[in-house]
C-alpha cells in the first residue's frame, strides 16, 4: 500500500449570504417554463330529478354541461332521497354518432362507448344500501365501427339543409338508475333515473410554436424565406391585351397545425408587370377608393364536414354528402412594393365558436383549410381570370407550450401531424 500523501483541499469560497430566489420572476428575470399540471377544477355539476341526484367532480362553476377530456376520469356521486326498496343502485356512460341522409332517408348508428357499472345491489350486499355512492368511470380513448379504429371523436353537431342533407350527431351522456322493487313501485316511491349529456372535447397543441414575421430584405423587400415558413404558388391567368399573368407566392408556417385561439400569420407577394399589378389593384386584397366595402382577394379558414350514410359507390363515385363553412377570415396589411411586385402580410382570425379541430370518425369526417382567392364580381369582364389556392390545415384546442416538452405536462394532450398534401 502506498503511503504517498493525499493532496490537501482547498477551503471552499466564503459568500457574504446566500442567493435569494423567489416564486414569480422578477423585473431582470424571465420564465422559460413552468411545469406544473393544469389546475383540476374544483366545482361541481348537480343533476336532479325525483328520489335520486347525480353530482359530478371537478367541473368548473356555474358550468352549463359537465366537459371531459380525453381518456378523463368520470367521477362523482349518487344520492339517494330514499333508500327504501332500493335492489341496485347502476351508472351509466353512452355515447352514439347518428348519420342521417335526408333526401333517401337512410340513417346509419355508431356505439362510440357504453360502460355501466353497479355501484350497490341487493343481491351481493348484506349491508342496506347507502343515502350516496361515489363512482369513477373512465373514458375510453378509442372506438371501432367493425372496419376502422378511431380515436373517439368529440361532441359535435352539423347538418345540411335541401335534398340531399343530412344531419350528424354525436353526443355523450352519463346517467344514474336505483332499482326498486315491486312493492315499493305500488307504493309510488318508484326507481328513479337521472341523466345529463357531457361535452367531450379531447384536447391538442402543435409540436412547434408558430415562427416569428418573416424579413423583409434591406434591398428589394421582399420577404426573406425561411424553414419555419414554407410558400405554395397560384397563378392569376391574364384576360387583356398587354397583361401578364401574376405569380401569387402565399407563404404559411410550414407546420400548417394551428391553434384555434391564435390568429394564422401569413405573407403574400404578388409578381408580374407594372402594367399587369396596376390593373390587379381594384382586385387586391385591401379596399380601395373606388370600391371602399368590397375586397375581391380573401383568405379563409373553410370545414368541410363530409358524411357518408350509405357507404356505397355509385358508377364508381362515393355517395358523399358535404357542406363547407367559412370559420375564419384574414385581414390584408400592405407591406411594400416594387416596379413588379407587391408585398402584403396579415392574420387569419378564427370564429371563436370554433371549439373541436378535424377528425374522422366512421361516416363522418371534419377537415380544415386554408383557401386563398381572387373572384372578381364580373368575370367575363375582369382583368384576370378567377385565381383559387387551397392549403389543407389541422386546428387544435390549445397553444404550444415549453411545458409540451415535459412529458409528465402533455399527457391530457395529442400533438397532430402536418396535414397530407392531397385535399
Amino acid at each position: 500500500m502506498s503511503t504517498t500523501s493525499l493532496p490537501s483541499y482547498v477551503a471552499p469560497p466564503a459568500f457574504p449570504r446566500t442567493p435569494s430566489y423567489t416564486a414569480e420572476p422578477q423585473a431582470f428575470e424571465q420564465r422559460l417554463a413552468l411545469n406544473r399540471p393544469a389546475r383540476r377544477p374544483a366545482g361541481n355539476f348537480v343533476k336532479q330529478a325525483k328520489n335520486v341526484s347525480l353530482r359530478l367532480f371537478a367541473q368548473e362553476d356555474n358550468a352549463t354541461l359537465p366537459t371531459y377530456g380525453c381518456g378523463a376520469a368520470v367521477e362523482g356521486e349518487v344520492s339517494l332521497s330514499k333508500v327504501e326498496g332500493v335492489t341496485a343502485v347502476e351508472v351509466k356512460i353512452e355515447g352514439s354518432l347518428r348519420l342521417r341522409e335526408i333526401a333517401e332517408g337512410g340513417t346509419t348508428t355508431y356505439k362510440l362507448c357504453l360502460t355501466k357499472v353497479t355501484l350497490w345491489s341487493k343481491e351481493t350486499e348484506s349491508e342496506p344500501c347507502p343515502a350516496s355512492l361515489q363512482f369513477s368511470l373512465t373514458l375510453p380513448t378509442t372506438f371501432s365501427d367493425g372496419r376502422e379504429t378511431y380515436p373517439l371523436p368529440p361532441t359535435h353537431d352539423v347538418h345540411l339543409a335541401g335534398v340531399p342533407g343530412f344531419n350528424a350527431n354525436i353526443e355523450y351522456t352519463v346517467s344514474a338508475t336505483a332499482v326498486r322493487n315491486k312493492a315499493t313501485t305500488l307504493l309510488r316511491l318508484g326507481g328513479g333515473i337521472v341523466s345529463t349529456p357531457f361535452l367531450y372535447y379531447p384536447r391538442s397543441r402543435p409540436a412547434v410554436p408558430l415562427p416569428s414575421p418573416m424579413r423583409q430584405s434591406f434591398d428589394t423587400f421582399k420577404f426573406i424565406e425561411t424553414p419555419e415558413w414554407r410558400g405554395w404558388e397560384s397563378t392569376m391567368k391574364a384576360r387583356i391585351s398587354g397583361a401578364k399573368d401574376i405569380s401569387c407566392l402565399l407563404y404559411l408556417p410550414a407546420s400548417r397545425v394551428y391553434c384555434i385561439s391564435q390568429n394564422i400569420p401569413f405573407h403574400v407577394t404578388f409578381s408580374s408587370s407594372a402594367f399587369s399589378l396596376a390593373a390587379f389593384l381594384p382586385y387586391g386584397p385591401t379596399a380601395t377608393i373606388l370600391a371602399p366595402n368590397k375586397v375581391f382577394t380573401r383568405i379563409r379558414v373553410l370545414r368541410q364536414s363530409t358524411v357518408d350514410v350509405r357507404n356505397e359507390l355509385v358508377l364508381g363515385t362515393k355517395t358523399d354528402i358535404w357542406r363547407v363553412d367559412t370559420i375564419g377570415e384574414g385581414e390584408f396589411k400592405h407591406s411594400g412594393d416594387g416596379p413588379d411586385w407587391l408585398c402584403f402580410n396579415g392574420q387569419i382570425r378564427l370564429d371563436p365558436q370554433v371549439k373541436i379541430g378535424g377528425f374522422k370518425a366512421g361516416g363522418l369526417s371534419v377537415k380544415d383549410f386554408i383557401e386563398f382567392t381572387m373572384i372578381p364580381p364580373d368575370p367575363p369582364k375582369a382583368p384576370f381570370a378567377e385565381m383559387r389556392l387551397v392549403v389543407p390545415i389541422r386546428l387544435t384546442t390549445d397553444a404550444w407550450s415549453v411545458d409540451s416538452l415535459t412529458p409528465a405536462i402533455v399527457d391530457d394532450f395529442s400533438a397532430p401531424p402536418t396535414p397530407e398534401e392531397s385535399t
